[in-house]
């Protein structure tokens, strides 16, 4: 079913919003932070990525034995 005028006009307006948000929320966590703090969490999200995060589940398991 295509998209009326309108339909496409909220969208880019939605999309616009959420990118504007998302710049905002990175902006404001990231002003709290120190340096060696921001490091620390863009490694974390690169270790995210790669799956090698391990839960706080499987840490208790690993500690226990």
């Amino acid at each position: 079913m295509p998209e009326t005028i309108f339909e496409k006009q909220i969208m880019n307006k939605l999309e616009h919003m959420e990118k504007t948000m998302n710049y905002l929320k990175e902006c404001i966590g990231d002003s709290r932070l120190s340096e060696e703090e921001k490091q620390l969490l863009q490694e974390s999200y690169k270790h995210e990525k790669e799956g090698k995060l391990v839960s706080s589940k499987d840490l208790k398991k690993r500690l226990a034995q």
